[in-house]
């Protein structure tokens, strides 16, 4: 139950051991991930091993910083080496990757025990988790409702103190959706400042990776690793890595938040409404001034990402399209409409609203929304694809069960 914050700070006291705390994590992965179905993979060897040599480096007087000794588990899209990445997938269920993901080999320089590989929405292709080849994830506070998506593994794993600290990846709201239903800190950086490198894509053009954690503190922690220049990612941005968990310490009272009222609060649910009002009333006596504003219009995504999944997709959709579950595949077979001027129209759009938020930050500092209009919805049984696998443990998971109740966490 640890915060990262928490488990760093004693691990640099060598009050807890990287030992204990990954032993803590997988006893408590083998005793609620055959219900929760959040891990695909669980590397519990490696990751002793690994929890072995940090010890031994703390013994020593070592430390790597903040992560040092600290167990992490990963969304299924982001490469491992030598250990299987799958996106949830049948299309790539044996699917072994010779090298790490740019943000894997800085989380393992820093210190961090990776843990295993998280459950998600099929190739983060929806907001739900449940369409996915491993069966469904499920919200670890309510087990008949999803966890949300495409991160939903990422989001129950850190609800269930499954692990420390995750990283899930955002296109249209992949880390903020499940985030939001599990109840946990989801943070989607700016574009360019994490690398992509590595990561299974689901638009170039849109595609982030971040951290989701138990607290705001332990996202700014996790950033600070992963953040930074990629020369061999072609949209990294090169600007300095500023040292986010200062944030935590700095005074609001000079803060000017906007409330972006249109389009994100229209149908809101009444509970959500006022749960978020009442977060306003809160931030009125923490912060310099809160009024509304109007953000730009973003114009169609889905002509942008359609195309973009579809040009990623073609090699395996064309020539193995039943690897695929049916609600992804159909997603798929969508974006070959041949709308060329469309996507030339939103992709263009994309750069004149990453200019135009310019205009709304000039006089705000943070803006202010719901992130879901409604509560989790309820897991939907999905058709199996073929050879899906079926039965509890961490690779096989809930198959297309529904459960009901609660997980005692």
């Amino acid at each position: 139950s640890l915060s990262l914050q928490e488990a760093s700070m004693l691990v640099q006291r060598k009050a807890v051991s990287p030992v204990d705390l990954t032993r803590a994590c997988l006893e408590r992965i083998q005793r609620l991930n055959p219900t929760l179905n959040a891990f695909i993979t669980v590397t519990a060897e490696q990751a002793l091993a690994h929890a072995h040599a940090l010890e031994k480096e703390r013994q020593r007087g070592s430390s790597r910083g903040p992560p040092h000794g600290i167990t992490i588990a990963l969304k299924d899209n982001i490469d491992t080496a030598g250990t299987r990445t799958t996106a949830a997938s049948g299309v790539f269920k044996d699917r072994v990757p010779a090298e790490d993901a740019e943000v894997v080999a800085r989380l393992k320089k820093a210190g961090a025990i990776l843990l295993g590989k998280l459950n998600l929405h099929e190739f983060a292709l929806g907001g739900t988790s449940a369409v996915t080849f491993f069966g469904p994830v499920h919200n670890p506070w309510a087990l008949d409702h999803v966890p949300g998506g495409s991160s939903g593994g990422s989001a129950g794993a850190i609800a269930a103190d499954l692990c420390i600290g995750t990283l899930g990846t955002d296109t249209g709201g992949s880390i903020r959706i499940p985030a939001s239903y599990c109840g946990i800190v989801g943070f989607k950086p700016t574009y360019g400042r994490v690398s992509n490198r590595g990561v299974i894509p689901m638009s170039w053009t849109l595609d982030h990776v971040g951290p989701m954690c138990k607290t705001v503190e332990d996202a700014a922690l996790m950033l600070g690793v992963i953040a930074g220049y990629d020369p061999l990612d072609p949209v990294s941005v090169d600007v300095p890595v500023a040292d986010y968990s200062r944030a935590i310490r700095t005074s609001t009272s000079k803060l000017r938040v906007g409330v972006a009222r249109s389009p994100f609060f229209a149908g809101l649910n009444p509970e959500g409404a006022q749960a978020v009002e009442s977060a306003i009333d809160v931030l009125r006596k923490l912060t310099a001034s809160v009024k509304d504003v109007q953000v730009p219009p973003t114009g169609n995504i889905a002509d942008v990402w359609n195309p973009e999944i579809y040009a990623y997709h073609a090699p395996w959709i064309t020539k193995t399209p039943e690897l695929y579950q049916q609600a992804t595949r159909n997603l798929i077979q969508r974006g070959d409409d041949g709308k060329s001027a469309a996507y030339a129209q939103a992709r263009h759009q994309v750069d004149v609203v990453r200019r135009e938020i310019k205009n709304v930050f000039a006089n705000v500092d943070v803006l202010v929304t719901p992130t879901q209009r409604g509560l989790a919805p309820l897991i939907v049984p999905q058709q199996p694809a073929a050879n899906a696998p079926r039965g509890g443990g961490a690779a096989a998971g809930a198959g297309g069960l529904v459960h009901t109740g609660a997980v005692a966490i």
